[in-house]
């Protein structure tokens, strides 16, 4: 389509042709899942010439634009402007689609451009003198904040939580970038390429046998990609040292199982937790008491990893319930005007069972 087409288009529109503008061929759309295209600018879709592509068009743009949305379908010199939810319950003829922005801040190309402007000279001056060892540690309390609501299954928590966590990922490849380290563009490239050549089952002709088939894939060519580099490093180099014990156990377990390092049996680590506790009967110094409850932790991540538990969501959740319960404890103690250290264990352990009885 020339340059005259498309200025018919916006004629029928009546619209001046913006200056910020994505053009696209319906049929691009077919095998995506995801638009190709920044939604804080219009987009223009041409021929689009079947009801079935109208369909797989109005599906990928669902994924970020609201049912709502308005836009304008334009048939031959005619315009019909609708909710993106109605395109394509009908068709009858070729037509072209108008979709107006979302508008600004949508794009994360807009989000990388404020992240910019903080540390530009007329940025901030807080953003302006951070590092990355400076922002560690927000890094780090942003995704335990990140994990606390997704936890909660807060929908509306998960969402600013995300936000929150993006920003510390894009500030530290800015601070890369000023510092000709890396960049963002490289950053989503390495990864990129990481998802493709990891997934030839989904990206490629390769058969494999269900999640298990993936996993042990997946463990065969991380252990090609270290053996290509200068410095080889083992199967467990990989796995933070920073990770929470537990999920650090639950990881360093998953890596050796997916290269033959397990029990055939889950009897054989039900028999392991109870040696482990008889263990810890005979111990005879704190340091043999305090390596032999490690051991006793160690095996239950491994009790919990053959049952598909995540050990540390496991915890993190009896800590909650334990919080609520014994919140309740110290609220029914103050009701009756009862400090809980003057209580006895069988008064509070009532307060405790009528919290379970309430659901806590």
């Amino acid at each position: 389509m020339d340059f005259l087409q498309i200025a018919s288009i916006f004629k029928t529109l009546r619209l001046t042709p913006p200056s910020k503008l994505t053009l696209l061929n319906g049929h691009l759309f077919t095998p995506l899942h995801y638009p190709p295209t920044p939604p804080d600018a219009d987009t223009l879709i041409l021929n689009i010439d079947s009801q079935e592509l109208a369909l797989q068009i109005k599906k990928v743009l669902l994924s970020v634009y609201p049912s709502e949305h308005k836009i304008i379908a334009v048939e031959g010199g005619k315009k019909n402007e609708e909710r993106l939810g109605d395109i394509g319950n009908n068709f009858s003829s070729i037509f072209n689609l108008f979709i107006p922005t979302l508008g600004e801040g949508t794009s994360f190309e807009s989000f990388a451009e404020i992240t910019a402007h903080l540390r530009a000279p007329d940025g901030c001056p807080w953003d302006k003198e951070q590092t990355h060892q400076t922002l560690r540690k927000h890094l780090l309390e942003e995704a335990y904040e990140t994990i606390s609501a997704m936890d909660s299954n807060n929908v509306n928590e998960m969402r600013e939580e995300f936000g929150d966590l993006l920003l510390q990922i894009v500030l530290n490849a800015q601070i890369a970038s000023e510092a000709k380290e890396f960049n963002t563009t490289q950053v989503i490239k390495h990864i990129y390429d990481k998802i493709i050549r990891r997934h030839p089952h989904v990206f490629g002709d390769l058969k494999l046998d269900g999640v298990e088939g993936v996993l042990q894939n997946w463990e065969k060519l991380k252990e090609k990609e270290r053996g290509g580099k200068k410095e080889s490093k083992g199967i467990l180099d990989g796995v933070p040292i920073s990770l929470p014990a537990l999920s650090q156990a639950q990881e360093y377990q998953d890596r050796a199982a997916r290269v033959g390092f397990d029990w055939k049996e889950i009897d054989n680590v039900l028999d392991k937790v109870r040696e482990e506790i008889e263990e810890i009967k005979k111990a005879e110094t704190d340091f043999e008491l305090a390596s032999e409850i490690g051991d006793l932790f160690f095996v239950l991540v491994n009790l919990a990893r053959w049952k598909y538990v995540d050990a540390e969501s496991a915890l993190r959740n009896t800590n909650i319930k334990f919080k609520k319960r014994f919140v309740h404890v110290e609220k029914r103690a103050k009701e009756q005007s009862k400090n809980l250290s003057d209580m006895t264990l069988e008064e509070m352990d009532s307060f405790w069972n009528e919290a379970k009885s309430l659901g806590l």
